[in-house]
């Protein structure tokens, strides 16, 4: 196996590890700020590979790098009229036998002079706040990741910039060819003397400052000479052009042709434009819509995910993928021959922030055992105590989302079965870099 491959996907674990680790101080802060209690800080699942304990806290790593987690004590309130701590017996029945087994699993590292330290006696924004923290981190990684991407590094943009692979000949578009004939007519930038890396700065006596607006200008140009200003190797210079018209695929969509268009037979260029953090925030926002609107399609998704699996059916580029998946994506574009040294280190950086705007949105679906099943909790625990000031009422008992964890067993079995396929169509028919 190519070196370089293994190493990606060691770049990309180790990524994937201090997203993880980032997730969980999230949540660890504001839990120790509040004088919640929390025994355990660790980042993976397994067996233990190494630990230290500083105060009250166990901080280590191990050995399944797929997750993490901090155990905070009381997360589950007692039944009413039990004292926190002091758990009745258990009850009958098969679900209400897992709710009193995880209420006394909740309730065992209560120590004398704990009661106010459990999480489920914090006030609602507390929890709110606590349970927002993990996906806060990951938003605000991504925005960070993506920063560096988009502001310091540049985002991969047409430019008006005559590019090396242009064609010197008119090739039909109704001819699915790339080639040149000896019978094909020059193209108007081949008569006029156009060389690549001319960058295209006016057309007409009027400014270009990006590949659309030369797109727009030269198709909405009837055949005829026109006034073409570049500027060559720093020098600035007019050309005239004499355009021709041609049927062209939409710059919008490619399957439609826009007939009798204006001509002028130039490719662009694509460099890297550096945004604005303006920039970043509106790429974001348009990315955390497209995700959401994968999550709410997730069930169709993983059954596109299952026919890949086990029918041999082509990976949908826009479907789930999990963390081999991703591991394999980054190997390879380590070892890819394709990109440059730069485009590599893009890729990845880009491969993780998108990984880690993902984890956010999923960690947010308002259902255990996810956090969003704890922020809505939280949430609904206010209202009711808000409503009860209002009206006056007693104040209402803490929201007890034990009584849900029926529901949260078989979401975590669905959860367990779709992390399994993930992993089996990652290593046999994984996505690819080119789709």
């Amino acid at each position: 196996m190519n070196w370089l491959f293994v190493a990606g996907i060691a770049v990309f674990f180790l990524g994937l590890m201090a997203s993880i680790a980032l997730h969980e101080l999230g949540h660890l802060v504001p839990a120790k700020i509040f004088g919640v209690r929390v025994p355990q800080y660790m980042v993976g699942f397994g067996a233990t590979a190494w630990s230290i304990r500083r105060g009250e806290t166990e901080y280590g790593i191990k050995w399944i790098p797929l997750g993490g987690y901090i155990r905070m004590i009381g997360m589950l309130p007692p039944r009413p009229g039990d004292a926190p701590g002091k758990l009745r017996g258990t009850s009958t029945g098969p679900f209400q036998g897992l709710i009193e087994t995880a209420r006394e699993a909740s309730m065992e590292e209560v120590r004398p002079g704990d009661e106010d330290r459990v999480f489920y006696r914090k006030k609602w924004w507390q929890k709110v706040i606590i349970m927002s923290g993990g996906p806060a981190m990951n938003f605000v990684l991504s925005f960070i990741l993506f920063s560096i991407l988009l502001v310091g590094i540049g985002a991969p943009t047409l430019a008006p910039i005559v590019s090396p692979k242009t064609n010197t000949c008119v090739i039909p578009a109704s001819e699915k060819r790339t080639d040149c004939r000896p019978t094909d007519q020059q193209t108007p930038a081949a008569k006029a003397g156009l060389k690549p890396g001319d960058r295209i700065v006016s057309f007409d006596g009027q400014k270009i400052a990006n590949w659309g607006d030369a797109t727009r200008l030269i198709r909405k140009h009837a055949a005829g000479p026109v006034a073409l200003g570049i500027v060559r190797d720093g020098r600035p210079m007019t050309l005239s052009v004499t355009l021709i018209t041609q049927d062209m695929p939409s710059p919008t969509d490619p399957n439609k042709i826009e007939k009798n268009v204006g001509f002028l037979g130039v490719r662009p260029s694509e460099v890297m434009e550096k945004q604005s953090l303006g920039m970043v925030v509106g790429y974001m926002g348009e990315l955390t819509g497209r995700v959401a609107g994968s999550l709410l399609n997730l069930p169709e998704k993983m059954v596109g995910v299952w026919h890949a699996a086990f029918s041999g059916r082509e990976r949908d580029p826009e479907g789930p993928v999990g963390v081999v998946g991703a591991g394999r994506l980054g190997g390879e574009i380590f070892s890819s021959d394709q990109l440059t040294t730069q485009e590599k280190f893009y890729d990845l950086l880009n491969l993780l922030a998108g990984f880690n705007l993902a984890i956010g949105m999923f960690n947010l679906i308002p259902l255990l055992p996810l956090d969003g099943g704890h922020i809505a909790g939280g949430l609904w625990e206010g209202l009711k105590r808000g409503f009860a000031r209002i009206t006056r009422r007693p104040e209402p008992a803490y929201v007890d989302i034990a009584k849900v964890l029926p529901l949260t067993y078989t979401l975590a079995l669905v959860m367990i079965v779709m992390a399994g396929l993930l992993v089996y169509a990652d290593l046999f028919n994984p996505l690819k870099l080119a789709g």
